[in-house]
């Protein structure tokens, strides 16, 4: 099924942006294009959260808490998925990790650490 390897992390001031980016390089297209990707996070001390998912159509769901803030998107060419992400605050520090679903199951990545602060 291949890796997913996420990239784009790090340290960002409150207010700022980052772009996060999920690869699915040995993935076949037949595989990744169906699938359906999110983002999830998880803070110290606290369960996984759901953030973001785009189906395989395009259509799109976001949490509460990051909605108008986080933009989701796909690139089904480069089997890559991306996460926007602006506003930032403290709140939204956690590693952030990439799922795939296809016929309901999952695969993760490794996460990417992203911490807001001043």
């Amino acid at each position: 099924q291949g890796p997913l390897v996420e990239s784009g992390g790090g340290l960002v001031q409150p207010g700022g942006s980052l772009r996060l980016s999920c690869k699915a390089p040995r993935t076949i297209t037949s595989v990744f294009n169906p699938s359906s990707m999110a983002w999830y996070r998880q803070a110290p001390g606290k369960d996984r959260d759901f953030v973001a998912r785009i189906t395989s159509g395009g259509t799109t769901d976001y949490a509460e808490s990051i909605k108008g803030r986080f933009t989701i998107s796909r690139d089904n060419s480069r089997k890559t998925v991306y996460l926007q992400m602006n506003g930032l605050t403290p709140e939204d520090t956690a590693v952030y990790y990439c799922n795939r679903n296809l016929g309901g199951r999952d695969f993760w990545g490794q996460g990417t650490q992203v911490t807001v602060s001043s």
